[in-house]
């Protein structure tokens, strides 16, 4: 189970910085409401990739 939750995990923080990264280079799904609210969102995905990986190496 704690595998499955890790995997998800990783599997949101990508798909979060990928759609805040688009939002930041092309303005496509918000318009690019704030450049400071995407760099977070982004950063924040990143940690949560890192921690999500992190997480999954020890379980292993």
């Amino acid at each position: 189970m704690s595998k499955a939750l890790t995997i998800v995990g990783l599997v949101v923080s990508g798909l979060v910085a990928l759609v805040f990264t688009l939002d930041l280079a092309a303005e496509v799904p918000f318009g690019r409401a704030s450049k400071l609210m995407d760099v977070g969102a982004i950063v924040g995905a990143l940690m949560l990739g890192y921690a999500s990986f992190e997480a999954m190496r020890e379980i292993r």
